[in-house]
């Protein structure tokens, strides 16, 4: 029998190609197979029973498992360094499934002030009708962090960076801060996944993803990710993402994601150096106004991203134009910027292998009432860049000509 890996003595790129991926034992496959199956049969009507019960391992409905996910989330754990992984369907899921974990009817919820749109709508409209109370804080502000905990705080939920203001919080003391008084910490980190930032290591209680984004790869699947500590996990997936919310992902998708993992590291490293590529030029560019990038040595928060990055400062950034560029409104610069563009595409998400811009205030974020956008930091002059995997030069002169229609 070939010998089982201990991946905690290997490296990053060998763990995301290895884990969680065997020989199919079936007809030895190398890669794993897509079982696109709802249902499976039993030997025996004793065989269906015991496994129903938990009594034996196996498989009996999709929905609440299948071979192709089980590698897939083997892959995850291994990823975030957590003792297990729920696989959803798409990031929302993940983030609905975190959320039900922790938090009942008169709990309290204190999230990060600048998160991704959708999430922020499910605080704003969709938990006050289960009678949670949520409020919001800087989080890259550990006073602000302390000040806003409530007697009933049951949860602290934030992202690893921001969106679209690429704001860092500090993990390993807001855990400690929560920890101190017995509230939980979850944290998405879409936005800088490993080898960037592992909040598990620095005491994040569990970690949601958007496995579209980044961990993918590849623009083609939508997908998201729970991982921690099993005793955390299994009754969110026995009672949360495959039943109240039913949130499991197809085995196709499934097949993609685990698929993209395998050349995450790779991937990863082309991003950050094209992220930090374009915000250098951003940085001088007579046009441009600020570049929120904690990779640059002029961020605020530069000394926090080299402790808690190490060098890899991803591949997304924002960046704000100056005001009255050649007479115009911020919001129609912005437009003229990115209708000038030829390589990077205009749309949103991120971490595909293609470059892609947007304008947060009217895309990601238009569905933001407008005063919390501002309270933000999102203004009309904001645009969001996911730096993809194309050749630096071309992307840096494809930049210098999309600005040149602003002088």
């Amino acid at each position: 029998m070939k010998r089982k890996l201990d991946f905690s003595k290997l490296g990053f790129g060998t763990g995301m190609i290895h884990a969680g991926q065997e020989p199919d034992p079936s007809y030895g496959a190398l890669a794993t197979p897509i079982y696109q199956t709802s249902t499976f049969c039993f030997d025996t009507a004793e065989e269906g029973g015991e496994i129903f019960s938990g009594e034996r391992a196996g498989y009996a409905y999709t929905r609440g498992g299948n071979p192709t996910t089980t590698a897939l989330e083997q892959k995850l754990s291994i990823l975030e360094g957590g003792e297990a992984a729920i696989a959803t369907a798409s990031g929302m899921g993940a983030v609905g499934g975190a959320l039900l974990a922790y938090a009942k009817a008169g709990d309290h919820i204190l999230r990060g002030r600048c998160i991704y749109s959708c999430t922020e709508h499910v605080f704003r409209e969709n938990l006050s009708k289960f009678n949670i109370e949520v409020t919001s804080a800087d989080f890259s502000d550990l006073e602000a962090v302390a000040g806003g905990i409530k007697e009933n705080t049951k949860l602290l939920y934030f992202e690893s960076m921001s969106n679209p203001m690429m704001e860092l919080s500090d993990i390993r003391e807001i855990s400690r801060i929560a920890h101190d008084r017995g509230i939980k910490v979850v944290v998405d980190n879409t936005f800088t996944p490993p080898p960037e930032i592992r909040p598990l290591s620095l005491g994040a209680d569990l970690v949601v993803h958007s496995t579209t984004k980044y961990i993918n790869g590849h623009g083609d699947a939508i997908g998201g990710a729970i991982i921690g500590a099993k005793e955390e996990l299994d009754p969110i997936r026995s009672g949360i993402t495959t039943k109240l919310l039913g949130t499991t992902p197809s085995p196709f998708n499934s097949y993609l994601v685990l698929r993209g993992m395998q050349t995450m590291e790779l991937r990863m490293q082309r991003h950050c150096e094209n992220g930090f590529a374009i915000a250098s030029f951003l940085e001088g560019n007579p046009h441009v106004k600020r570049v929120y990038y904690p990779g640059l040595s002029s961020s605020p928060q530069h000394a926090l991203a080299e402790r808690m990055m190490k060098g890899n400062y991803g591949g997304i950034l924002a960046f704000e134009l100056k005001d009255g560029i050649r007479g115009m409104k911020a919001f129609d610069a912005c437009k003229k910027l990115l209708n000038s563009f030829t390589i990077p595409s205009i749309a949103v998400s991120l971490g595909d292998p293609g470059t892609l811009v947007e304008h947060a205030a009217s895309m990601t974020h238009g569905a933001v009432p407008a005063e919390e956008r501002e309270r933000e930091g999102i203004t009309d002059a904001l645009i969001r860049v996911s730096a993809g995997l194309e050749d630096k030069e071309d992307l840096l002169a494809d930049f210098r000509a999309a600005f040149s229609v602003l002088d």
